[in-house]
């Protein structure tokens, strides 16, 4: 029974050992991050909860591409359409409504913009600071801007 003990100790003290280098060697930069936004949703339904989201959006950059915008909030679509590839958000989220996203978790986009949950802010929240399983730092600026208005253009 001891041993048990003593290797269970072992191990959670080896663990916590790993996770700190792990952890000290990736660095870390939680300024301004929340843990609000979009949070877990279904794949074909969102209800707001009341909840304004409390977080910030990026402010544009001059970088991006420039041109004609749709969806509103200064963003380019047809920028976003491409980004959205590129940036690896087709891997976990689906855009055509009726199709389950790659990712369970991912909520088909197509739907929930449909269903008018979505808005240029809360887009741009979700991307500045994602609830997880969404990965941080996939994209700011008019990137941002971009994905936002693409994702605001599928039904």
């Amino acid at each position: 029974m001891i041993k048990v003990l003593v290797a269970a100790l072992v191990g959670t003290i080896i663990g916590i050992v790993v996770m700190v280098a792990v952890i000290a060697i990736a660095g870390t930069d939680t300024s301004g991050s929340s843990s609000v936004g979009l949070g877990a949703l279904p794949n074909s339904t969102f209800t707001p909860s009341g909840s304004t989201g409390g977080g910030t959006t990026p402010p544009p950059s001059s970088g991006g591409s420039s041109g004609p915008s749709s969806g509103g909030g200064g963003g380019n679509a047809a920028n976003g359409k491409a980004l959205f590839t590129s940036k690896t958000c087709s891997s976990c989220h689906s855009v055509v409504a009726g199709t389950a996203s790659p990712f369970p978790a991912a909520p088909n986009l197509a739907e929930l913009n449909a269903s008018g949950a979505l808005t240029t802010a809360k887009i741009l929240n979700q991307i500045a600071n994602p609830a997880p399983p969404m990965p941080a730092g996939l994209a700011s600026g008019q990137d941002a801007a971009d994905l936002a208005a693409y994702i605001l253009t599928l039904k």
